[in-house]
């Protein structure tokens, strides 16, 4: 049969039906639930296709808004129902459903989130602006609170544990915390930073780290909220089973002798064994010295599984540290995909000639190699605390170096570049080589950052050379101010100037 025949059948035998059952027929066709869209299957191109302009064009009436609703569950695996009134979409999986109340126009009227054994509460992120994509969002957070291995039993207990981890974590935040701390405050000297509870399926957040940049932004903008470092916590399934609290384990809200909290003990009562483990997950992977992995390896007892899932998610072998803080840097900073090769970076700062900076990353000693971790598996609450000081260290030791970084490079016409060379020494510490600003001998500040908080700085220069005016606690000072290194090297440099120009 001949294509225009084909079509002219197709036409006559759906003349005499109305638009809408068309339109429905047409749903029932397209909307079936896919993982994932594969382009080469058949109707690949066509579902994706009809995803894009359900996206993009807006649903007002009541009709559509139900379509669209109905079409978004079924993509994210879960079921959609319409009440018999057409005024109430109900989505469904084993372990929670959403209620969403419509008015007879298409509004949203009320959104409630039910999970199982749990009374109904409200979910304040839908809302009368109808974001579909947010919204997507969270009902694939709320499924992956369950996407443990198992029986909807075994999920149950999975989300027990996550509830139970989430109350230890709370309580531990109002641990030595006054009524007037600020935001900043609990980011930088909490015992788990600034934590943001869970609300429906977005998880639990953790802020552990700010800079001073960052900071000094927020205080320049009133009413603006700075973002700094965040990991998520969670609950992910695993081939093993490990044992998970199922209640909360810390004692009360005091700190013990030593400051750090009591826990009961971790007794079958307490706890169950399960085929999940909780998980701190970064937004981006960060780069971890091989010395801070170890670390919290050794403090969460997961030598085997934090190296599965650091290979699985990075797909990365361990590599020089400072060739992985470039690379991640470069990736934050540029919109363009820059080669992560180059090693020399122009910084441009007011008053004062441009800084080129050659970062020495190539380095093969096992004591200055890292990797870029996605997440860390943990299984007890008592974890948490020295983990977030280690994450502390290891960033604020990442933001010093990556501040000599940027997406520009050495051209022809730059003139009166002043150079310096990073060199990485052990674990947390490195040099910055530069030309004495009179003399032709090398200068060098030694940077140790002992912890995210406590800076020492160590300025060494040939004895027969003069003096640059800025002693050791001037520049720790100096550092710990503003945690960036061509700042700190301008104000050795003008230090240096103002010797010059009075000799």
């Amino acid at each position: 049969i001949s294509t225009n025949a084909l079509m002219e059948q197709l036409r006559l035998k759906y003349q005499q039906k109305p638009w809408t059952e068309t339109l429905k027929l047409v749903h029932f066709c397209m909307d079936k639930p896919l993982q994932r869209l594969d382009g080469n299957a058949p109707g690949g191109p066509l579902l994706s296709c009809l995803e894009k302009i359900q996206r993009t064009l807006t649903a007002k009436s009541l009709f559509s808004v139900m379509n669209r609703l109905e079409s978004l569950s079924k993509q994210k695996g879960l079921n959609a129902h319409v009440s018999p009134s057409g005024t109430a979409c109900y989505i469904t999986s084993t372990m929670f459903y959403i209620e969403i109340q419509l008015e007879k126009d298409g509004n949203v009227m009320d959104v409630k989130l039910a999970h199982v054994g749990e009374a109904p509460v409200q979910l304040l992120l839908f809302g009368r602006m109808k974001n579909y994509d947010a919204f997507g969002r969270i009902l694939e957070d709320l499924s992956n609170l369950y996407q443990i291995p198992g029986n909807s039993e075994m999920r149950a207990k999975g989300y027990l544990a996550l509830q139970a981890l989430e109350k230890d974590l709370y309580s531990m935040s109002l641990l030595d915390r006054t009524q007037d701390v600020n935001r900043v405050t609990e980011v930088l000297h909490g015992k788990v930073g600034h934590l943001v509870p869970r609300t429906g399926g977005t998880p639990t957040n953790i802020e552990f780290y700010i800079s001073p940049y960052q900071v000094l932004e927020a205080e320049l903008s009133p009413g603006s909220q700075v973002c700094g470092t965040k990991t998520a916590v969670t609950l992910e399934g695993t081939d093993t089973f490990h044992k998970l609290p199922l209640s909360p384990l810390l004692v009360d809200s005091q700190a013990g002798e030593d400051g750090n909290p009591v826990f009961l003990p971790l007794t079958d009562e307490l706890s169950m064994d399960l085929p999940a483990i909780f998980v701190l997950k970064f937004y981006q992977p960060i780069p971890m010295s091989s010395y801070s992995i170890e670390e919290i390896q050794r403090l969460t007892g997961m030598l085997k599984l934090f190296f599965i899932l650091r290979i699985q998610i990075t797909g990365l072998k361990l590599a020089p540290l400072y060739e992985l803080i470039v690379q991640s840097t470069l990736k934050e900073k540029c919109s363009e995909d820059l080669s992560t090769h180059k090693s020399c970076f122009v910084v441009s700062l007011p008053d004062c000639p441009k800084h080129c900076y050659f970062i020495n990353k190539s380095s093969e000693k096992s004591d200055l190699a890292g990797a870029l971790v996605s997440k860390i598996p943990f299984s007890h609450p008592k974890c948490v605390p020295g983990v977030i000081e280690i994450l502390r260290h290891q960033v604020a030791y990442n933001s010093l170096i990556s501040s000599c970084v940027s997406e520009k490079h050495i051209n022809e016409d730059d003139s009166e570049l002043l150079y310096f060379e990073v060199v990485p020494h052990r674990n947390t510490s490195f040099s910055v080589f530069f030309l004495h600003p009179v003399k032709e001998n090398l200068a060098c500040v030694i940077i140790d950052v002992m912890t995210s908080r406590e800076v020492q700085c160590h300025l060494h220069l040939n004895p027969q050379d003069p003096t640059l005016n800025s002693s050791d606690d001037f520049i720790t000072r100096a550092v710990k101010r503003c945690m960036s290194v061509p700042v700190v090297m301008r104000a050795i440099f003008r230090n240096a100037a103002k010797v010059k120009a009075d000799s």
